[in-house]
């Protein structure tokens, strides 16, 4: 048992009174503290400022990849996991870019430009590819791919636009199916060589096709003009 030591208290001095110098034990003395007001707390404020912040970012990057954009789609990415998007992102194409946003952030940046028509795409949790390429199939099929092995059927592409086009999730094939820059090019060669009728098919075929043509064929020429 440890051992306390106690003092003698000196006595008192005749100003000071028995009362004083001796306190009841039994009472108790309570101390008021005048009450503080409460401060309002500064840190939703400097939450919403980065919110906004990180917003704006969001939008800034959205118009920085609609540039020399070809294709923009949209991907349901209910359920599917960081890992999912990790190894989907090795198997893409350079040229293509996957990005996670808010529909209404997405909304913001395309609205009044050729991508407003993917308006109806603004429902539900969507990834976004950003395609700055003229060979869509090549741009596509990764996914397309990624989607059967993973056995994803729900995440689906719930749409596109295409040089000003929207096309619905039943409107994919004919994206997937778009001719290859080689195969316009043979196309074009046998359409020259061939009667006026194929010719005029292929001046008749959309725009980007017919662009298409016009390189393939000044390409042509230029080749032919060497060669003499």
């Amino acid at each position: 048992m440890e051992a306390t030591l106690f003092t003698r208290p000196p006595p008192p001095s005749p100003a000071t009174s028995l009362k004083s110098h001796f306190r009841n034990p039994f009472l108790t003395t309570t101390h008021r503290h005048p009450k503080l007001r409460p401060q309002s707390p500064t840190l939703p404020k400097i939450h919403a400022a980065i919110s906004r912040t990180k917003k704006e970012e969001t939008v800034d990057k959205v118009k920085q990849e609609l540039e020399d954009c070809h294709l923009l789609a949209a991907i349901s990415y209910k359920g599917l996991t960081v890992q999912h998007f990790q190894e989907l992102r090795t198997q893409l194409p350079e040229t293509t870019k996957l990005l996670v946003a808010k529909n209404t952030l997405v909304y913001k940046a395309i609205e009044g430009t050729k991508w407003e028509s993917l308006k109806p795409c603004m429902k539900g949790m969507n990834a976004w590819l950003f395609v700055h390429s003229e060979e869509i199939p090549a741009a596509l099929k990764p996914y397309r791919t990624f989607q059967k092995e993973k056995k994803l059927e729900e995440n689906d592409f719930t749409g596109a636009v295409f040089e000003g086009k929207f096309y619905a999730p039943d409107d994919f094939k004919a994206l997937e199916n778009l001719p290859t820059r080689a195969e316009l090019y043979a196309r074009i060669l046998g359409s020259i060589k061939g009667p006026a009728s194929a010719v005029v098919g292929t001046i008749q075929a959309p725009a980007r096709d017919l662009i298409l043509v016009l390189k393939a064929y000044c390409k042509k020429l230029e080749e032919e003009g060497g060669g003499q």
